[in-house]
């Protein structure tokens, strides 16, 4: 998932400096969007690894 936030982010930066103002924004926002899912499950795994704890 993070992958994919990388590549939104890239692709936003290419459109932004090429001009292309809505292809940038909303690549950027695409990209803001999967980043916030992937911390958002990346905190959820480690509070769930932490209270599993160590078998």
């Amino acid at each position: 998932m993070l992958r994919w936030a990388l590549i939104f982010l890239v692709v936003a930066l290419i459109a932004a400096v090429l001009g292309f103002g809505g292809i940038a924004g909303s690549a950027a926002g695409i990209a803001k969007i999967i980043f916030g899912i992937f911390v958002i499950l990346l905190i959820i795994s480690i509070v769930m690894n932490m209270v599993r704890g160590k078998r």
